[in-house]
């Protein structure tokens, strides 16, 4: 995707390109337990693990804050990675909390999510918009009153029926699927410089990849059972 085109896909509101603000939050979306880690819908707690590997950091538990956080100062900058425990329709009650307390506002907070419209492998940028379904979008949205924040959107596919959406995100991806998904999380964290300093016309050209030909998804899939609060 050209620069300009960039632009033009990623912002709600124009005006915001004359006043790009540093990222402080960097938050990924899933679902805690051993029995949701390796599903697509936790591909946001997967961009996190890799971020908190590249920076030295160590998420904790912080009741306070509902979720898994750590704190750190990157070039002279405090920087905030969250993993939301609530379960993905409680997202955002996490997320505000913290970035309330801390005085963050919405436009430097960066939301990764998995992503049903774009196929394992690849990922996107992208500022403000809807939530598209996605309930841990969908109550950030609610929480904080705006869906003018940053959301780095990691490719899952989709399963071509809208019947089987929830138990193909609540699924395991197949070992290339899950191999296509873990390398575009691998290249998009390296981006993550660009982000913290609000270059995100560099970070989109640094992280957009072409897209490659979408693979027909296979009928059947090995969900793992969903608990109440899991979609």
């Amino acid at each position: 995707m050209h620069s300009q085109e960039a632009w033009a896909f990623c912002f709600a509101d124009p005006a915001i390109l004359d006043n790009l603000p540093m990222i402080k939050l960097l938050v990924g979306l899933g679902n805690p337990g051993s029995e949701y880690e390796a599903t697509r819908h936790n591909a946001g707690f997967w961009w996190i693990d890799a971020l908190a590997r590249e920076l030295k950091l160590s998420p904790v538990m912080d009741k306070s804050y509902h979720g898994l956080v750590a704190r750190g100062s990157v070039r002279g900058q405090t920087v905030w990675l969250l993993q939301p425990q609530t379960f993905m329709n409680l997202s955002g009650k996490s997320v505000a909390a913290l970035a309330r307390f801390f005085k963050i506002q919405p436009e430097e907070i960066l939301v990764a999510h998995d992503e049903l419209d774009l196929p394992p492998g690849q990922v996107r940028l992208k500022f403000g918009g809807g939530h598209a379904g996605q309930n841990g979008l969908r109550d950030i949205h609610a929480q904080l009153g705006t869906g003018d924040y940053w959301r780095l959107r990691i490719g899952i596919g989709h399963p071509g029926v809208k019947s089987e959406v929830s138990s193909w995100v609540l699924g395991k991806p197949m070992p290339e699927q899950r191999s296509a998904m873990e390398e575009a999380v691998a290249r998009s964290v390296k981006a993550w410089p660009l982000l913290l300093e609000g270059d995100m016309e560099k970070a989109m050209q640094q992280i957009h990849t072409a897209l490659p030909p979408r693979p027909k998804p296979p009928r059947k899939d090995n969900p793992t059972p969903a608990s109440g609060e899991a979609g």
